[in-house]
């Protein structure tokens, strides 16, 4: 049994993720145009034709700008809470009835060989929730667009092999920088995005033994610089004894090109 998976995209332009099994072809989220997202899955050798359908995290325009039309062009079922259902139906385009499924918040459903559980976090959209994924005995975990990561979270996706978790920026960089403070305080707030020092803290708590990889995603193209994120989360991983560059190896996320298809093949007994 194996699970693969591809951070597409990541970033403030716009969120695409693929994760699959040996029966199954996921995305999570399409907020780039369908046009980019079928370049992007091209560049790791994935056929749209083959994807089973698409979970949706929450209607902000860079999780969903191309999910409309690729759920029609490719006839995909969408998944997705009741409250973001209701956010964002009028935002993707007419999607017949056949396609759109309900995906509650902190439920578990399965697909084939793929084990799906969805969590809620803190952000400002209307009920916005993530991801865990487990094959066999595998787990990945998707932990993005959130001001805070609370203890229920952490113990949600404790111990994963992979994760993809958010870093999107750096305090100092933000308070300093030119957006308004309006914005500045919506991003530092509990309804934000977390920052490449929390980011640290958290995964602190929650690797495990069996992590292997962290992808460091939605890094703000104004507010961090992902070398900057990579030498802050590793330098606290470090102080706190976690094997970075050793077991456990840190990757970049970009808004334009998808990082390599990784597979895992753990299967724990």
């Amino acid at each position: 049994m194996s699970m693969h998976f591809s951070v597409l995209a990541s970033g403030s332009t716009g969120n695409c993720f693929y994760i699959g099994t040996d029966n199954q072809k996921w995305l999570v989220d399409a907020g780039l145009s369908a046009k980019q997202i079928e370049r992007l899955l091209d560049e790791v050798h994935i056929d749209p034709n083959e994807l089973d359908g698409i979970f949706v995290t929450h209607e902000h325009s860079d999780h969903i700008k191309g999910l409309g039309i690729m759920a029609r062009r490719y006839q995909l079922p969408i998944y997705g809470n009741a409250k973001t259902w209701k956010a964002m139906e009028d935002k993707i385009g007419k999607v017949t009835l056949d396609q759109k499924f309900e995906f509650p918040m902190a439920s578990v459903k399965t697909f084939g060989d793929l084990e799906v559980e969805s969590f809620g976090v803190s952000h400002d959209a209307a009920e916005p929730m993530f991801y865990v994924f487990r094959n066999g005995g595998s787990k990945v975990a998707l932990v993005t667009d959130l001001g805070y990561v609370s203890e229920r979270i952490k113990k949600t996706v404790e111990h994963a092999d992979a994760y993809i978790f958010e870093a999107n920026h750096d305090v100092e960089m933000l308070r300093m920088g030119r957006y308004p403070w309006n914005t500045k305080r919506r991003i530092l707030g509990d309804e934000g995005h977390v920052s490449n020092e929390d980011c640290a803290l958290a995964l602190t708590d929650i690797i495990g033994n069996n992590t292997q990889r962290i992808y460091l995603a939605h890094l703000s193209q104004d507010n961090n610089m992902k070398d900057l994120a990579r030498m802050s989360v590793t330098n606290i991983l470090k102080e706190r004894g976690i094997p970075v560059g050793d077991s456990i190896n840190l990757y970049d996320t970009d808004p334009h090109t998808a990082t390599p298809i990784y597979t895992l093949n753990n299967v724990y007994v």
